[in-house]
């Protein structure tokens, strides 16, 4: 099979789902598995529902009627007929979350997070699917939680592969099928939603991927393919159309947004090719990622992470950092679910650049702060520059304060302030 997956950019409106249905007739869809993330930005609408649901704000409706309108809206402008059936199943989506709104118990955030958010991914691939059938391209609808078991860590679920390729090998290989990325189910806990993580949609295409042994994966994008820098963030950036397993393994593990970091390793492990392509221009080849040189052409890549923090880490007694203190810090850091993406350190101090996707930085300082002596900048940024120059450093030198800066062979890391 050929796995397609269409991010949410790709599908954010009417004239994007219509484009699902160029973009298939013209590539072709027999044994094709098509994965498809939430409209848009409605992954940050349904998580502005979780947010006014557990504060108990007042705005919850609004929040709520607000993305019903969004989807209910793409149905009539995708020129449904009124006795259709998607209207049921979408109110019937509605319906089951705010179900669950009235009679859920929990007081964990992640949980109740992992329950809503996924109903993006479970409307969008119904709207899909039932526009493709109206179109005569049939294809089946699957419920990507029956096949994609995880523990129960919610919001960075970790699959269990042997349930997981047990489930997927019953696929019907032989039709188009339409599923849903970034959501799972958890094995030990029926009817129980995971994810897999934010833009895991990516990780859900290879985990298809390798357990089916699949012929290549296409991530259709509203860019040409993977640049050398994100355009938003950079000038005069250049398209990347080759990159090997291991360098977009390096990349993605740095922060590129391009591709999910999970996503390379399975399909490394089976030599499935990953190709990154725009759906707008489909006569354009994009970047295509396999083994063979590491770049081509082998130019310096910048990967910017924004809003890090970064802290200094020392001894009340100023005794030597050594691998006592580490291993303590370490743990914390664990704990607390922030997300590491620089560590140096010399005989008397410890500095690291995290991320806080979790909100858990302040519990951090109290811990850290009973121990160590602790000083820290919030909102600095992490600039990483692949197949470093003296140019290219100095480029990303010029644009603020240097905090810290750290270089290996190729690789050079500037936290800028």
């Amino acid at each position: 099979m050929k796995i397609f997956k269409f991010g949410g950019a790709s599908v954010k409106d009417a004239e994007g789902v219509r484009n699902v249905l160029r973009v298939l007739k013209h590539e072709g869809f027999q044994k094709t598995l098509i994965i498809v993330s939430a409209m848009g930005k409605m992954t940050n609408a349904f998580e502005n529902i979780v947010t006014a649901y557990y504060n108990k704000t007042n705005d919850l409706d609004q929040k709520i009627e607000f993305v019903r309108a969004f989807h209910l809206k793409i149905v009539d402008e995708l020129s449904f007929t009124k006795n259709n059936a998607i209207f049921i199943e979408v109110e019937k989506l509605f319906g089951e979350m705010i179900g669950f709104l009235i009679t859920n118990k929990s007081k964990d955030y992640n949980f109740i997070y992992d329950q809503i958010v996924g109903f993006g991914e479970l409307l969008s691939t119904k709207i899909i699917g039932a526009y493709l059938n109206k179109n005569n391209i049939e294809n089946y609808w699957i419920d990507v939680r029956a096949y994609i078991k995880t523990d129960s860590n919610y919001r960075d679920a970790h699959v269990n592969w042997e349930q997981t390729t047990a489930n997927i090998l019953n696929l019907d290989k032989n039709q188009l099928c339409i599923t849903q990325g970034f959501i799972s189910g958890c094995s030990s806990k029926n009817n129980v939603t995971t994810t897999l993580g934010r833009e895991g949609s990516d990780y859900s295409a290879a985990i298809f991927a390798y357990c089916l042994s699949a012929k290549s994966i296409t991530i259709w994008k509203d860019v040409e393919g993977v640049f050398n820098a994100n355009p938003s963030s950079f000038e005069n950036t250049q398209l990347l159309q080759q990159i090997s397993y291991s360098e977009a393994i390096e990349m993605a593990f740095y922060g590129a947004s391009v591709i999910h970091p999970k996503t390379l390793k399975p399909l490394e492990n089976k030599n499935i090719p990953l190709y990154v392509r725009s759906f707008y221009n489909l006569e354009k080849k994009g970047t295509t990622v396999k083994k063979g040189p590491s770049l081509f052409p082998e130019i310096p890549c910048f990967i910017l992470k924004e809003h890090q923090i970064l802290i200094s880490i020392s001894a009340l007694d100023f005794s030597f950092m050594v691998e006592y203190n580490l291993s303590d810090i370490f743990k914390i850091l664990h704990n607390n679910k922030l997300k590491v993406n620089l560590i140096q350190n010399s005989a008397l101090s410890f500095s690291v650049c995290i991320e806080d996707k979790f909100n858990n930085f302040r519990n951090l300082l109290v811990v850290l702060e009973s121990k160590y002596k602790i000083h820290y900048t919030e909102n600095v940024s992490l600039y990483t520059i692949r197949h470093a120059s003296n140019e290219a450093v100095n480029k990303i030198e010029q644009k603020g304060k240097v905090l810290l800066k750290q270089a290996t062979k190729g690789t050079v890391q500037v936290v800028i302030q």
